[in-house]
């Protein structure tokens, strides 16, 4: 599933072109099976209090965080959210993404879910034969 927060509908544009299960974090959003979280960057490079609530509840279930951010407010602060997020929670930075990135970003995305949370990761796989490639 992806979880994710958006303040300007920035990360709702994104999640919304991935195709992919999930939902948007509210103050008491608790979720009880593996993630993929997609954030916005707050202020100048800090994680959204919304977001700080939830992975204090929800951490455990996070593989993976992507953060949206503007590179006006200069390199230390682009997406800084996702950093301080991987750090914490020990976590793969998926992706930084300006504003509301592009096609290419959209695809890495969905190709961590994939592989990590969704159909790739173990779940379910999909014997692929050599004649069949």
């Amino acid at each position: 599933m992806i979880a994710y927060a958006s303040r300007t509908g920035n990360v709702r544009h994104i999640f919304l072109q991935l195709g992919l299960p999930g939902i948007e974090i509210r103050g008491d959003t608790t979720v009880g099976e593996p993630f993929l979280l997609l954030t916005y960057t707050d202020g100048l490079g800090e994680v959204p209090p919304v977001v700080e609530v939830f992975m204090n509840r929800n951490g455990a279930y996070c593989r993976g965080v992507v953060a949206s951010g503007n590179r006006n407010f200069g390199h230390a602060h682009f997406g800084r959210a996702g950093d301080l997020i991987a750090e914490r929670w020990n976590v793969p930075l998926v992706r930084k993404l300006e504003l509301r990135g592009f096609p290419r970003d959209y695809e890495a995305i969905r190709q961590f879910y994939l592989e990590r949370i969704g159909e790739g990761s173990g779940r379910e796989r999909e014997i692929v034969f050599a004649s069949e490639q």
